[in-house]
């Protein structure tokens, strides 16, 4: 009996040593699968991938990769890996696409999805997501990945909202408008804070997150055919409103100057760690973060509500996220590709990094969706505002990005900036 017993934890021994071997022939640092399976995908994706600076998160995602090659075991994926600065890799991207050089499958910026939609380089995934998938996404994702055929051209994933964050202890209650905001953040001043902190560097975070106040007075960036309008007529009132709010932020010390450099979300979470700030605009995400950054009686003084309108009733927030798209001409790759988006990327990867599901029946389905906070975003996300789906957009954005530096810093007058930032959007979108 005791021999049995010996050979049966023999055998088990033997077993998990050569399951553990086959999970490590599955995975490498740029393969997933076997190294001489008979077809390969090749992928590039962003750090949402086995390629995460998060252990734990990197961890997870091989995991989901495993699993899902186990289910395709003819295919091996090729991995490929971008650096952080994603507008060049994804303006790489397209230029490689355009010559017939780009991966079989990758990550695509929302926000520059239209771009690759233009320059016709994306397959097909009509046939891979049903009618009832495609309708469960909230209306502006839905928007944003199909074209003018309603084909679908990508499938967009995780999405995210901005809001704004504040420190319960110091400002007791949400501000509503742009003057509640003001006052909220000048009596912080007051508490030995820096005031409300926000993008205003060089970078796409800085156009998006002001947008919310443009978007919140009706103000439009291009017209019905694409063409910039934020420079002329009410459009460039509103505009122009917006902008001056930001500036009065920072010449009150509402904000402080240094909001003009501030290109990254890191910045503001480093800012409530050290106790340096009561209030910043940032991302949804950002909760998540200050959770695992701050020591718990700190993070339970953090809470977020919806960016101040110019009125209580006039509000918005930018949408954003990340899709997954195919360059491919073979059916079977481009088949594989969407089997990823949908076994990998719609649904376990919101799990595993707590990124919003752009479907909206996904929130029911995990339950780390089912928590409070992620209720609010959810419900934030059905009057959320992409960025427009149209070529000039990134040309846009890079002028308010300098228009903004240009602003807070003192250097030009705000109707001078944005003469000069729509004349140049306009220079740019004739050569389109």
């Amino acid at each position: 009996m005791k021999s049995a017993t010996i050979s049966a934890l023999a055998l088990s021994t033997v077993l998990f040593s050569a399951s553990a071997i086959f999970a490590q022939e599955l995975a490498s640092k740029d393969r997933i699968g076997l190294a001489n399976a008979a077809k390969t995908l090749v992928v590039r994706l962003t750090n949402d991938s086995p390629n995460n600076s998060d252990p734990a998160i990197a961890e997870g995602y091989q995991k989901l990769f495993v699993e899902f090659i186990k289910k395709h075991p003819e295919w091996k994926l090729q991995m490929q890996f971008m650096s952080s600065d994603i507008g060049t890799e994804q303006a790489k991207m397209l230029e490689q696409a355009k010559a017939g050089n780009a991966p079989d499958c990758a990550a695509v910026d929302s926000f520059v999805l239209s771009q690759f939609m233009v320059n016709k380089v994306l397959a097909d995934f009509t046939p891979y997501f049903s009618k009832e998938e495609v309708d469960d996404l909230f209306p502006f994702i839905r928007a944003g990945i199909t074209d003018k055929d309603q084909t679908v051209r990508a499938w967009w994933w995780d999405t995210d909202l901005r809001v704004l964050y504040r420190n319960k202890s110091i400002v007791a209650d949400a501000p509503e408008t742009w003057d509640d905001l003001k006052k909220a953040a000048l009596a912080s001043t007051k508490e030995g804070m820096e005031g409300v902190l926000f993008n205003g560097g060089r970078w796409e975070g800085t156009t998006f997150d002001w947008l919310a106040n443009y978007w919140a007075l009706g103000g439009k960036l291009v017209d019905d055919s694409g063409k910039p309008v934020f420079g002329e007529g009410e459009n460039k009132e509103k505009f122009l409103k917006a902008l001056n709010y930001f500036k009065d932020l920072v010449d009150s010390g509402a904000a402080p100057k240094r909001v003009s450099t501030i290109a990254n979300y890191d910045d503001m979470n480093a800012a409530a760690a050290a106790g340096t700030t009561a209030l910043f605009i940032g991302g949804n995400w950002q909760y998540a973060q200050l959770k695992t950054t701050l020591d718990e009686d700190e993070f339970a003084n953090w809470t977020f509500s919806p960016i101040p309108g110019p009125t209580a009733d006039q509000r918005s927030t930018g949408t954003g996220g990340w899709t997954i798209a195919s360059f491919s001409k073979d059916k079977d790759k481009i088949e594989m590709c969407a089997n990823l988006a949908r076994e990998v990327y719609m649904g376990p990867a919101n799990a595993l990094q707590e990124q919003l599901p752009t479907r909206k029946s996904l929130f029911d389905k995990y339950e780390v969706f089912s928590t409070e906070a992620n209720k609010t975003f959810a419900q934030a996300l059905v009057n959320g505002q992409a960025r427009p789906g149209v070529p000039i957009y990134p040309e846009i954005s890079n002028q308010i990005q300098i228009m903004m530096g240009d602003v807070l810093s003192g250097t030009k007058k705000p109707e001078e900036a944005l003469d000069a930032a729509f004349s140049a959007a306009m220079e740019a979108y004739k050569r389109l």
